[in-house]
């Protein structure tokens, strides 16, 4: 099945093969796709940086593929991978989505488990 890009980019859901938890939303494009699949670390196209990054390469905090699966439509994947390193989010969490929405407001639902200043020093 081709891959169908919507302006140039797919969404790409990442979920931890061995909690089954997604971990991250993030964009391929055709390069970043083609780059996952050739290294076997997952790669996503940075809109607001408009260039290609491959997740873990400031914190060493990398998602290596197990799987690649796409929707029935092709405009959507589900990569399966194995995260190395203390969490997939940027803001010291293992996955991004870490706050729940209730009518009350948001509330964290996982502890944070490293100092993102710490990791992502400039």
């Amino acid at each position: 099945m081709e891959l169908n890009y919507r302006d140039g980019l797919i969404p790409a859901v990442v979920q931890d093969t061995r909690t089954g938890k997604v971990l991250m939303l993030g964009y391929m494009n055709d390069d970043a796709y083609h780059k996952t699949m050739e290294t076997g670390f997952v790669t996503f196209f940075s809109r607001s940086r408009r260039k290609l990054w491959t997740k873990g390469e400031t914190s060493g905090h990398r998602l290596a593929v197990r799987e690649i699966l796409i929707d029935c439509d092709g405009d959507a994947l589900l990569v399966r991978a194995e995260l190395s390193g203390g969490g997939c989010c940027h803001e010291g969490f293992e996955t991004c989505f870490y706050r729940r929405l209730t009518p009350a407001g948001e509330e964290l639902v996982e502890e944070r488990q490293f100092d993102p200043a710490t990791v992502y020093k400039k």
